[in-house]
């Protein structure tokens, strides 16, 4: 069972849902958190938007009040500290693989004592551009939420370590990584990949720390939340455009007998 303390990272909600944020659109984003997602995952990591483009994203939902947490593209203090500074509820870091990584995780995104961040409160968008410094800087740590993904063998074999890894919130599972990474690329649901998710999942629980993922074909949102998942991301925007518009073309030309 997750510390209460960690849920009330997730926001209103928990366990919570949202999708991914690829498309960079505003429009998209504002449509997308109208719509009623807990929460948005703005993707530097294979999204092709930069910093600002994800500033605008926050801004674009914040009138609907989700969280909105930021992927970054690699554990770097200087990408972590610039997301956060731009006002990310949380980040997620791929490919923690060792404890040492997810040390460092922390260490990028936490003021000190808990951290090594850098202090730039006077000016940050996080902190209202310093018209919120000193509450900020005092009440950040307790509010951010860390998300680790474990997404290789590597990362599974130091599971333990990593969750128990204090600072760090969520472990967050790739799937589609770790079965390429297994040797089954593409097979998310293989037997092989199913044990070592199911072990981390069970590392996770044990720990008392948050736990999340995507839906996979066998295993849906459904399903991951009756398995004790905190938070599901189904989806994201570039998928809905895809299926709005091939679902509604697809009727118009049966429509047409094409």
């Amino acid at each position: 069972m997750a510390n209460p303390q960690l849920k009330t990272k997730l926001g209103n909600h928990h366990p919570m849902f949202g999708c991914w944020i690829d498309m960079f659109s505003p429009i998209a984003t504002e449509i997308i958190a109208q719509a009623g997602n807990d929460c948005l995952m703005i993707d530097l990591e294979h999204g092709p938007g930069s910093v600002m483009d994800a500033i605008t994203q926050m801004q674009a939902a914040r009138a609907y009040g989700p969280k909105v947490y930021v992927r970054v593209s690699s554990n770097s203090n200087a990408k972590i500290k610039r997301v956060l500074d731009a006002g990310a509820d949380g980040v997620m870091v791929p490919s923690v693989s060792t404890k040492e990584e997810a040390e460092y995780a922390v260490d990028a995104s936490h003021y000190a004592p808990q951290g090594k961040r850098g202090v730039a409160s006077t000016i940050v968008r996080g902190a209202d551009y310093g018209v919120n410094s000193q509450g900020y800087l005092k009440s950040f740590n307790d509010q951010v939420l860390l998300i680790c993904q474990i997404e290789d063998a590597e990362g599974v074999e130091n599971a333990k370590e990593i969750a128990n890894t204090d600072g760090v919130d969520m472990i967050f599972i790739g799937p589609s990584d770790l079965s390429a990474d297994l040797g089954y690329p593409g097979e998310t649901d293989h037997p092989v990949v199913l044990e070592a998710i199911e072990k981390v999942e069970r590392i996770v629980k044990d720990a008392g720390k948050l736990l999340g993922a995507i839906p996979t074909p066998k295993r849906d949102a459904e399903t991951l939340y009756k398995a004790g998942y905190d938070m599901v991301l189904d989806g994201g925007d570039i998928g809905f455009v895809v299926k709005g518009a091939r679902d509604k073309a697809a009727h118009l030309k049966r429509v047409l007998d094409r």
